[in-house]
């Protein structure tokens, strides 16, 4: 009977233990998860205003030149 007992403890300890783990996996993901997405939009915003001032510096390079001659 204490073999059943025990059995039956150790088998709801790895059901608990499992439902604790699937739910840190779960937490974990969705933290990863917007972590990327705001890296992602601080990447989008740096290479859109990197672009502007490309764009920008080309331009007036263009206009100096379009002066010189």
């Amino acid at each position: 009977m204490k073999k059943v007992v025990l059995s039956l403890a150790l088998v709801a300890m790895m059901f608990v233990s499992c439902k604790e783990t699937e739910a840190n996996v779960e937490e974990a993901t969705t933290e990863a998860t917007e972590a990327v997405e705001a890296a992602t939009e601080t990447a989008v915003e740096t290479v859109d205003s990197t672009a502007t001032v490309a764009v920008e510096a080309v331009e007036a390079a263009a206009t100096t030149e379009e002066v010189a001659k």
